[in-house]
């Protein structure tokens, strides 16, 4: 197989890695997830080299297991943005129902944004993994800083959704949740490859 052109980027999907290739300590309910053609999600957290931090993803919340994947072995990768036009009737799930009515108002913005969690592995594999009551996770390419106050207006918009929307804004050195950063704590917690850590401003990586 060639080699990858791209660097995997947290909260990516990709095909290709085998039950065989799980660790010996991997749970049964993986063994199935990959036996069934399923992706992983890549993760922050360091990995071997030619390797990338990726989780296998079970059905319920409790269904999660860290392991890493061989860059040779990608088959296949989808990121966040490309799930952004997940279509949703009135029988839809909540949470896709609520991408639907955010989407054009998220593509006004002009930033790259992105489906993640359980409504992104859905619209990305097609395993049911969507309910009644999940949340719509989102992210937000966010290269430039964002005003606190246009953060706090974004963050009103996502509150007028049929679900609760959780965003993350994806800076240079990390991801921040926006309702922190929307919010009047002057730290908030910047999550990044070494681990998560308080900061005043992550485009300035200024730690507390």
């Amino acid at each position: 197989m060639p080699a990858i052109d791209f660097q995997p980027q947290a909260h990516d999907l990709l095909w290709g890695l085998s039950a065989e290739q799980l660790d010996a300590g991997a749970p049964d309910w993986a063994r199935d997830v990959l036996a069934a053609g399923q992706p992983v999600v890549v993760r922050r957290g360091s990995a071997p080299q030619g390797q990338v931090a990726v989780g296998v993803r079970g059905r319920g919340r409790e269904q999660r297991h860290a392991t890493w994947m061989p860059l040779a072995a990608i088959s296949r990768r989808v990121a966040p943005e490309q799930l952004t036009g997940g279509g949703a009737g009135q029988d839809a799930w909540p949470a896709l129902r609520a991408l639907a009515w955010l989407a054009p108002q998220l593509d006004a913005l002009g930033l790259a944004w992105g489906v993640t969690g359980g409504a992104g592995y859905q619209l990305a594999s097609g395993a049911p993994v969507l309910h009644g009551n999940s949340d719509l996770d989102l992210l937000l390419r966010a290269p430039q800083p964002l005003a606190r106050e246009a953060a706090a207006e974004l963050l009103a918009l996502l509150d007028r959704a049929l679900c609760r929307v959780d965003l993350q804004l994806e800076t240079p050195a990390g991801a921040i949740a926006l309702r922190e950063w929307a919010g009047p704590a002057p730290q908030v917690l910047l999550k990044t490859e070494q681990g998560p850590r308080l900061v005043r401003d992550p485009w300035q990586e200024v730690t507390a």
